[in-house]
């Protein structure tokens, strides 16, 4: 039997709120810069005279690396505290966007835009930011917080959408990717008004190693269903960020209906993200998840069959931004109904390990396949039915929380 460690109270001046509106903005930035990548595909490979693979893959490195690497970002936040791994990935991710500007072979970009940037990422995941969150507030309220962390992700994605097409637009894109840099260092102050703790507000702590929390993850089939349905989510999510900016100006549409299109997806992910939060506050997160997925099907089938026209694809931006990172609140809420928060970083970057993999299938396979066939259209037809098995994967989640937390929160 676990013994039972009351967490030591938050003091001082880093109250909930301040907590919540510094994560809030590491999310805003850490995602708003690396969500605009897409918008660099088109005016770098012509400039290069790289594919469209050879763009993807880079990507795709850094979408697998940025998996690889929350894991070990969330195990050492869990340990040490948050602020000083944000802040050493905030310096990584700097060093990555600036050497992808100064990247003049396939293999340097690779290395930049892939390896250093995907650390970059990782070390500076929203996850990260969320996990302090979910600790500085208590139970009750933690399914609002969390949808809060994942809509201010997607009001950066609002405002650097934009914000890249204008830097491209009057520097040019060797520039704009400089000027994102220098945006990523401001991670580095807000990191440090994070706690350093590591238990959580209002919930009893287990004295419990984290070999046997992953352990006990491995062996709980709702996680590792959960884990298998956040592929889904990272193929979506991934494919349409790096290459729908593409997609859309081979439709002959111009490049400000791209721009437009991703910041649709990020203003309405903000409602969907807070939306899925408060759902979750009352009503079954795993029924959400399926709806949601069955959505994302339905959404990509009306985006392949209905006439391309500026406003279809408005549209389409619309519905999937309401369904975009809306999967994030619901899922982290999950790992931590079931297993509690002191692991959670730990736990749900092994669960977007797997996201991460479908993120790179998506990049990649839109390259790859684009290259090969001069379609995206198998990719998006994949993303139809990855959609639908991923609406049947969550079902027989089972969410209730594990005896030993039942037992305490009683």
């Amino acid at each position: 039997m676990a013994t039972i460690v009351e967490p030591r109270p938050a003091g001082g001046w880093r109250t909930p709120l301040v907590v919540i509106v510094a994560g809030c903005l590491i999310a805003m930035v850490g995602f708003g810069v690396r969500s605009v990548f897409g918008l660099f595909l088109e005016p770098m490979t012509e400039a290069q005279g790289w594919s469209r693979e050879t763009f993807g893959l880079a990507l795709a490195i850094q979408n697998l690396l940025w998996g690889i690497g929350v894991p070990i970002a969330g195990a050492l936040a869990d340990r040490y505290g948050s602020p000083r791994v944000l802040a050493a990935g905030a310096v990584v991710y700097a060093l990555g966007v600036w050497g992808m500007a100064s990247s003049d072979s396939a293999s340097l970009l690779h290395l930049t835009a892939g390896v250093l940037t995907g650390v970059g990422v990782a070390f500076t995941a929203f996850s990260l930011a969320m996990a302090a969150m979910a600790k500085a507030v208590g139970p009750e309220r933690r399914s609002l917080a969390l949808g809060l962390g994942t809509a201010a992700g997607s009001f950066g994605q609002v405002v650097f959408s934009p914000l890249g097409q204008t830097f491209i637009s009057s520097y040019g894109w060797h520039d704009a990717l400089l000027l994102l840099a220098a945006s990523t260092l401001v991670i580095i102050p807000l990191a440090f008004i994070l706690p350093k703790a590591t238990t959580a507000s209002g919930e009893p702590q287990f004295e419990q190693s984290l070999g046997q929390a992953l352990r006990e993850a491995a062996g709980h089939r709702g996680f590792l269903l959960l884990t298998l349905g956040f592929f889904v989510c990272g193929f979506h999510v991934a494919f349409i960020t790096v290459h729908f900016p593409a997609y859309i100006k081979d439709l002959g549409l111009g490049g400000s209906v791209a721009a437009v299109a991703l910041a649709l997806i990020g203003a309405f992910n903000i409602v969907g993200s807070f939306g899925s939060g408060a759902f979750g506050q009352r009503w079954s997160k795993k029924c959400g998840l399926s709806g949601i997925y069955f959505l994302r099907a339905i959404a990509i089938t009306g985006l392949m069959l209905a006439p391309k026209t500026d406003w279809t694809i408005y549209l389409f931006s619309a519905s999937m931004g309401l369904l975009w990172l809306s999967t994030v609140p619901l899922t982290t809420g999950i790992v931590g109904q079931v297993f509690g928060v002191r692991y959670m970083a730990t736990l749900f970057g092994v669960v977007f390990f797997s996201h991460q993999l479908g993120s790179f299938s998506g990049v990649w396979l839109g390259g790859y396949l684009y290259d090969t066939t001069g379609s995206y259209d198998p990719v998006w037809w994949a993303g139809v039915a990855f959609g639908l098995l991923a609406a049947v994967v969550h079902l027989p989640i089972d969410e209730k929380p594990l005896p030993r937390l039942a037992g305490a929160r009683s």
